[in-house]
């Protein structure tokens, strides 16, 4: 019988391949047989995660990119077809937040900055639509594909503080939605469109939000964990098993969800 999560010789493209999460799904993949394309801004540490993927026998390049340009990446696009042939995979893990675009606790409304709130949407959900677009393409011509979106808790209920965060991921989680009936209508059942959506782990862009400086939580942090049930962030590797899930045939008959990855997390509105 074939094995449905087999997904070694998979090309797969990684947006945000140089964040904490992206970086570690790249190794994940690659330790499991699939070809990783780490796209990034970071060029210095897109090399560094692909010279560790080589070390341990992967296969994976660095592309720099810019998810907001798509010119960027369609350039990018061509560049992983030259050197790979196909693109089976896409996961869209760029994003992120900007201190204007929200609204602390000695804040008020009349506090948010509009041109910072723009650029957080722009990055987190045109970022997730403009690779979308491009890289669907060859995924149609080759006819399969699969999408994997990166939504948030945020995008459930509208959490205090993170405003265009929370739009920008409520929009994903629709556009995936929207995407994966038209992919499905449009180019058959070969093309799939899902997303996932993390609890609460440790990145560059929440460090300073959920931690002290000595390590210790926030008030912040403190009450995320009090409303997880399983009492704790989650750790990278956590996402990898929903993330292998996804692209591979053993979700053959699954597009337009939502996979929660958090501990328990929705089960409480904060």
């Amino acid at each position: 019988m074939k094995n449905l999560f087999d997904i070694k010789g998979y090309v797969v493209v990684i947006t945000g391949g140089t964040g904490v999460l992206g970086r570690c799904i790249a190794k994940y993949l690659a330790a499991n047989g699939a070809k990783v394309a780490v796209l990034g801004r970071k060029e210095d540490v897109g090399q560094r995660i692909v010279d560790d993927i080589s070390k341990d026998g992967g296969v994976a390049k660095f592309y720099k990119t810019d998810v907001m340009s798509t010119d960027i990446v369609k350039q990018n696009c061509a560049d992983i077809l030259r050197d790979f042939g196909r693109i089976d995979t896409l996961l869209n893990a760029a994003g992120g937040n900007m201190k204007g675009a929200t609204i602390g606790p000695d804040q008020n409304f009349f506090d948010l900055d509009p041109a910072q709130f723009q650029t957080v949407l722009n990055l987190n959900l045109t970022g997730t639509v403009i690779p979308t677009q491009v890289f669907l393409k060859p995924m149609v011509e080759q006819g399969k594909g699969s999408i994997i979106n990166f939504s948030s808790m945020a995008a459930f209920r509208p959490m205090t503080r993170v405003c265009g965060y929370a739009a920008a991921k409520a929009g994903i989680s629709n556009f995936t939605a929207y995407m994966a009936h038209e992919t499905a209508k449009k180019f058959g059942e070969t093309i799939r469109v899902n997303a996932i959506a993390p609890g609460f782990f440790i990145t560059e862009q929440n460090r300073a939000l959920l931690t002290n400086p000595d390590g210790s939580y926030t008030q912040r942090g403190q009450d995320v964990i009090r409303q997880t049930p399983f009492g704790r962030m989650g750790r990278p590797e956590e996402l990898c098993g929903t993330i292998h899930y996804l692209m591979s045939d053993a979700s053959a008959f699954v597009t337009g969800t939502v996979a929660v990855v958090d501990g328990g997390f929705n089960i409480y509105a904060m």
